[in-house]
């Protein structure tokens, strides 16, 4: 129980510090290369740290597979976070030189992640739609990571420019692989299972159609949309932003016929789902135009006026907030209750989190991420920067999404502290908990909280 759950408090403390980043950049109030503190604090430090936290505990669940080493899935954490903590203080204070020392223990976090779940996928006989998704994932987790620290070299000593490929192009590369390549991937894997088993309903009729589009056309269109933005070859890069944005349209819908046609009563869960099927979609509308005439322009890089906030919070934010509204609680219920069951009266997993906070903090996020793209929109559209062209609203939004993270930080915190088994200090740090009473019997935390895997590899 704890290593996922301790990934997920990690990932929430550093979506934080990265939302408190940009709101200081709105303000003009970060020193240094503050845009990059912010961005790799989001997408590092929240988005990978919580697919490496979610992958490590249901790949093996997903698979009906061992996981390969639970000391490497301790290991990736703390060499993803320390390197990403010391990454990011460089970039505020300039430090261009420290850039790839602390770049390479990233790496070596990631590369560590990517062989766990690489050697637990390779004990699978045959691989279905969710686990050919993982291993495209993870293959780009391994490539992207790579260029991150020739970029960050790069930056303290032009290394690229004696290797004959520009800066922006690496950088072009690294970005569509990490967003496209290693989190929607993940994201697009992932719900081919959640979709289904949380609405109760299968996949039918056009649904394997456009399945088989997305699972050829967007890898495909991944590799030959950073490859084309690495060599700098228009064309490449038009081809496979089309087939990107081919692939998201068809996920959309799928995704949305799920939703419509559950049998279950709606959560927290399902609500954010709808979001991302209507931010996925209306992110193809925005980018599809800027993609298809200029693919390779630094300002589209994750798509047209309004892109960033509806890719990176419409649909991979609410992805993982909706996720984590089900695996936060039913991680802490598997320890808590499973074995309770039926021999007395135990809480569905749904009545572990306050109602009222849930819908506090959805609302919240979904006006602060609504808000920041209108304000992108606005901004583009009178040819400024953001941060200069509408600062109050878009501080409005940012603050918003900020007061959201922080409500849904309280629930899945109060979840941890009033149902699990061990302390929240041994979820949090790993310290061996007290050993608690649980129907009349106790639960050594030191132990239950060890299970995420029948026995550890290495």
């Amino acid at each position: 129980m704890t290593v996922p759950l301790r990934h997920f408090l990690v990932g929430i403390g550093l979506l934080c510090g990265a939302l408190l980043v940009g709101i200081g950049l709105v303000v003009d109030a970060v020193p240094g290369l503050g845009g990059l503190v912010h961005v790799h604090l989001f997408l590092v430090g929240w988005v990978c740290v919580t697919i490496m936290g979610a992958m490590t505990q249901f790949v093996p669940v997903w698979s009906g597979t061992t996981l390969r080493s639970r000391r490497l899935a301790s290991a990736q954490l703390a060499l993803v976070g320390g390197g990403l903590l010391g990454f990011a203080t460089a970039l505020a204070l300039g430090r261009l030189g420290w850039l790839a020392g602390f770049g390479a223990v990233m790496l070596l976090g990631f590369w560590a992640f990517v062989y766990n779940l690489g050697r637990t996928l390779a004990t699978v006989a045959e691989f279905d739609a969710t686990e050919r998704h993982f291993v495209v994932a993870l293959a780009c987790f391994a490539v992207l990571t790579g260029l991150g620290v020739l970029l960050a070299a790069d930056l303290g000593s032009g290394l690229l420019a004696d290797l004959g490929v520009s800066h922006a192009g690496v950088r072009g590369a690294h970005v569509t692989l990490g967003v496209f390549g290693a989190v929607l991937t993940t994201i697009y894997g992932a719900l081919y299972q959640l979709g289904t088993m949380f609405t109760q309903t299968e996949l039918r009729g056009i649904d394997h159609r456009l399945r088989a589009v997305e699972e050829v056309g967007h890898p495909v269109g991944v590799v030959a949309l950073a490859g084309g933005r690495l060599v700098g070859a228009t064309a490449l890069a038009r081809v496979g932003a089309a087939l990107v944005l081919l692939a998201a349209l068809g996920f959309a819908v799928v995704l949305a016929r799920r939703l419509v046609e559950m049998r279950v009563e709606r959560t927290p869960m399902h609500t954010r789902y709808a979001v991302v099927a209507l931010a996925l979609g209306a992110w193809v509308a925005t980018a599809a135009p800027a993609w298809l005439r200029a693919p390779l322009a630094p300002e589209h890089v994750l798509g047209g006026p309004g892109g960033a906030p509806l890719l990176l919070l419409g649909v991979v934010g609410f992805v993982i907030f909706g996720t984590l509204y089900h695996i936060v609680p039913f991680v802490v219920w598997v320890e808590r209750y499973s074995d309770r069951l039926g021999f007395e009266a135990v809480p569905m997993v749904d009545d572990l989190y306050a109602d009222r906070l849930a819908a506090a903090d959805g609302t919240l996020l979904f006006a602060g991420t609504a808000l920041l793209v209108a304000a992108d929109v606005a901004a583009d559209a009178a040819g400024t920067a953001l941060a200069v062209g509408l600062p109050g609203v878009a501080l409005v939004g940012l603050t918003l999404v900020t007061l959201g993270v922080a409500v849904f930080a309280a629930n899945a915190l109060l979840v941890i502290r009033r149902h699990s088994p061990g302390t929240l200090a041994r979820v949090a740090f790993g310290r061996p908990g007290a050993r608690r009473a649980v129907g009349g019997g106790v639960i050594d935390g030191a132990e239950k909280g060890e299970s995420v895997d029948a026995a550890d590899g290495e």
